[in-house]
């Protein structure tokens, strides 16, 4: 009788764990309170592993001693009863789906605040990983995808996010098409979907197929440091990467990664047609007149002519450069300022000024009265914030022009 119970449970002093030797360990209602241990490797034999409401607790000895296998067609490893699933939680082992029309996952969760969290997982030659449907979160740590098509899809609403740090990808199967991490019909993320993830991809497959709809927050989607090859070339200009997003979503930080763009928030203006400030009062300001073409937005729009406006929320430091050729009245005296609009308070704020003289300059083919700036200046500025240019005459009301190529520039610093 000690035997069988040793058996079922393992040594004594760890009473609450279930070693798992068949795939028939496995079957029926499976006990939450318990940590399933995979003594070897388990031939599910299509048989597929139910996750109660109460969630279940998969370990092994490691992803070479320790997997759960299958090579039936038409095969589901993990399954949700009528009500959903609890928490997935597992460590030390690999998985191997391998038939046709096979995948790892199709779960969802029972209230909507369940975990889906692995620790150095491999999943290998798999046909695809299936479907995750409304988890809080999801973390991977340590998880390997080698072969196959290990394509997941994450559906419903995730309220905690989903991160995948210190992960590999290697040899997928160049005939296959479907993205590591895709969008379902549902899928949105409140929080954010982080990963640093080393990825050698194959011939077809994207790394993300999500689009901006999918994270309804700003700065959301976070590639930090990643390493993005496809059959082992960098190419950060391959748009089948993130066939539905970029660097430049409002949704995306993007940061020291190789084989992406990465995000740079901020934007600049450039005055590509000459437009005279008309110089109403003496010693007032005027916005400085100009056709003034954006470029470089990311996370910036330009909502009206001159204004630069930060549509996102973080971050919120940011330096503004200004270079500025202003042509006028001989030995006049112009100012120039930077100005602020603070959504919050619904009202302008000086950040920066500078004075300059009008010089007379002789080039050849007659004169020219010009005064050069060339301010910066740092300044916070949060969601709908925005920045212009002004201009005042402090000598009289001689009006002034912007040269082509004056220059504004917003930066995060």
């Amino acid at each position: 009788m000690g035997a069988l119970i040793e058996k079922a449970y393992g040594p004594k002093h760890l009473k609450n764990r279930i070693i798992v030797s068949s795939f028939r360990d496995l079957q029926g209602l499976l006990d939450s309170t318990k940590m399933y241990f995979l003594d070897g490797i388990i031939d599910m034999k299509g048989v597929s592993i139910e996750i109660p409401a109460g969630g279940l607790t998969l370990s092994g000895y490691s992803f070479d001693n320790s997997k759960l296998i299958d090579n039936t067609s038409d095969y589901v490893m993990f399954t949700s009863p009528v009500g959903g699933s609890g928490d997935l939680l597992g460590m030390d082992y690999a998985i191997e789906v391998t038939g046709a029309n096979s995948q790892v996952y199709d779960i969802f969760s029972v209230t909507g605040f369940e975990a889906f969290e692995f620790s150095r997982i491999n999943y290998n030659d798999c046909t695809s990983l299936g479907k995750i449907t409304n988890y809080r979160q999801g973390l991977e740590l340590g998880t390997g995808r080698f072969g196959g098509s290990p394509s997941l899809e994450l559906d419903g609403v995730w309220v905690g996010g989903y991160r995948i740090t210190t992960s590999i990808v290697r040899g997928l199967d160049n005939t296959k098409s479907a993205p590591l991490f895709k969008a379902g019909p549902t899928f949105s993320m409140a929080s954010r979907f982080l990963t640093d993830i080393n990825a050698d991809l194959g011939t077809l497959a994207p790394l993300l197929d999500f689009t901006p709809a999918n994270f309804p927050n700003a700065s959301t989607l976070q590639l930090n440091g990643c390493i993005i090859t496809r059959n082992t070339v960098v190419d950060p200009g391959d748009t089948t990467i993130l066939p539905n997003i970029d660097n430049t979503a409002l949704a995306s930080v993007f940061r020291d990664n190789i084989g992406v763009n990465n995000t740079f928030e901020g934007g600049e203006l450039r005055s590509t047609v000459e437009v005279t400030t008309v110089i109403n009062t003496i010693d007032v300001y005027e916005d400085l007149a100009a056709t003034w073409t954006a470029s470089s937005l990311q996370h910036f729009d330009s909502p009206a002519n001159g204004h630069i406006r930060h549509i996102g929320d973080s971050p919120r430091d940011y330096s503004v450069a200004v270079d500025l050729s202003v042509s006028g009245t001989a030995a006049e005296v112009v100012e120039v300022r930077i100005t602020k609009w603070d959504d919050s308070a619904s009202s302008f704020v000086p950040v920066s000024t500078q004075q300059r003289q009008m010089n007379a300059l002789l080039p050849i083919g007659g004169g020219r009265d010009v005064a050069f700036f060339n301010l910066s200046a740092n300044t916070t500025l949060d969601t709908n914030d925005f920045v212009k240019i002004e201009v005042r005459n402090k000598t009289s009301t001689n009006d002034v022009l912007a040269e082509l190529d004056s220059l504004v520039a917003v930066e995060t610093r």
